[in-house]
């Protein structure tokens, strides 16, 4: 499809990408499987280059019989668009990346095959410890197939994979969430989860209300993913360069070069990260102010976004970068945050030696208020709970919060060691990365909330 789809278009140049992705999920609620199955999707993508001009048209699941008019269309709207800002020659091509011409192998629900049985057996103890089980477990694999009319040939494989799971009492009263994210399930420890959700129902059977205000607070890997995720997709160039951001420069330019965090925290990424590998290459189906449709193939490799606390690079493409005079760094599809290399330390030793604090499970409902200092607000859910001179000690009221990322790591006094992490908020559309727990001395509770 995608070398035909190059062979009928008219114009100056021409990008194609199609993603071939199939899904397999189990859902299950009060203990019990309630649907399975899988799916298989295709989505075609023509970028059309005339000029200066580009027109971009995406269907899905098109036949070979209709592929002409899709290319017609593409062709079409570059010679009737005005000329694109971020016009760049295309990116020249080499070889065939291996496995081109390979068959396409989509999931399927055997990829549930060690996953279901420890499921069933994590339904039984719930059963037994009068806990109910929901949620849902997810996989997919997406290959993504890049041509272009200068020779470009590119694919890349994405297993994903996601469990989210919910245990609440038997009466409904008290709830806790766990997540994990997983290339295949194999390594999913569901018994573990289980255990770790019935802790924090115990926990919640003594209850503590607390009235708004700024608390030590331990933030798990997760409620910092979501946090830094909202980071990584707000540190773009032109946003930063235009004074719109808070990357933005007090007198113009950006803030890149300036130290943001006391503590030495790196937050990077890189294509080939073991266990949360993403695309190597630029896949840019549309241009927007932090991407562009004419850099799709440019290679990607590791980019430190934030290297010991100092802000070393924002989101860029070969246009921005010649407008900032940085570097090219394109956006990558996963994310990683570390701190000090020596004494980090878990969740539960951090815990243990808290005399008085807060320990949030995770963060939801997550809002930009200000833009230009990248106040965000939103809502604890499923479990926060009071911790005094190392132990929990129960759980208390769910809070409205008003925090900055950006601001966080300027205050941060501890960041643990980091380990592979399913985002509650923003898991529908990243799932890959590696957060720590961290320690903050006055997270700012703002209101308290009603939500149960």
């Amino acid at each position: 499809m995608v070398e035909r789809a190059l062979e009928l278009s008219a114009n100056d140049g021409c990008v194609v990408l199609v993603d071939e992705g199939s899904t397999a999920n189990l859902r299950f609620a009060g203990n019990t499987l309630t649907t399975n199955g899988v799916a298989r999707s295709s989505r075609l993508t023509v970028i059309s280059v005339a000029g200066q001009g580009v027109g971009v048209v995406s269907r899905s699941a098109v036949r070979a019989d209709q592929l002409p008019d899709v290319v017609a269309a593409a062709d079409r709207a570059a010679r009737e668009a005005r000329p694109a800002e971020d016009a760049r020659p295309l990116v020249e091509g080499g070889p065939a990346a291996p496995g081109w011409d390979d068959e396409v192998r989509p999931t399927d629900i055997g990829v549930f095959e060690r996953f279901a049985p420890a499921l069933g057996e994590a339904f039984s103890a719930a059963e037994s410890g009068d806990r109910k089980l929901y949620g849902f477990a997810e996989h997919s694999l997406t290959s993504t197939f890049l041509g272009t009319s200068t020779g470009v040939r590119l694919r890349h494989d994405q297993p994903t994979g996601r469990l989210e799971l919910n245990a609440k009492s038997g009466d409904l009263k008290r709830s806790a969430w766990t997540g994990v994210s997983t290339e295949d399930f194999a390594d999913v420890d569901v018994a573990a989860l289980g255990a770790s959700l019935a802790q924090r129902l115990e926990w919640a059977k003594t209850r503590v209300d607390l009235p708004a205000g700024r608390y030590e607070t331990l933030l798990p890997p997760s409620a910092v993913a979501d946090l830094m995720i909202y980071l990584f997709w707000s540190s773009g160039a032109r946003d930063a360069l235009d004074g719109r951001s808070v990357f933005s420069g007090p007198g113009g330019g950006t803030r890149v070069g300036e130290q943001l965090a006391t503590l030495p925290i790196t937050l990077s990424s890189a294509p080939r990260a073991a266990g949360i590998s993403c695309a190597p290459f630029v896949t840019a189906h549309a241009s927007s102010r932090d991407s562009s449709v004419f850099d799709n193939g440019l290679p990607l490799g590791p980019t430190d976004w934030i290297r010991d606390g100092r802000l070393e690079s924002l989101l860029q493409t070969r246009y921005s970068a010649e407008l900032s005079g940085l570097p090219v760094t394109p956006g990558i599809d996963n994310l990683v945050m570390s701190g000090p290399a020596e004494g980090a330390r878990s969740l539960e030793e951090m815990i243990a030696s808290t005399r008085r604090g807060l320990l949030v499970t995770c963060l939801w409902y997550i809002r930009a208020v200000d833009p230009q200092t990248l106040l965000v607000t939103g809502l604890t859910r499923d479990g926060v709970y009071l911790v005094e001179h190392g132990e929990v000690v129960g759980e208390v009221n769910n809070f409205r919060f008003n925090e900055s990322p950006v601001d966080l790591l300027g205050r941060v006094t501890e960041v643990g060691a980091a380990e592979r992490t399913l985002p509650r908020e923003w898991n529908d559309y990243f799932q890959r990365t590696v957060m720590p727990p961290v320690r903050v001395p006055d997270f700012n509770m703002s209101t308290v909330s009603q939500a149960s």
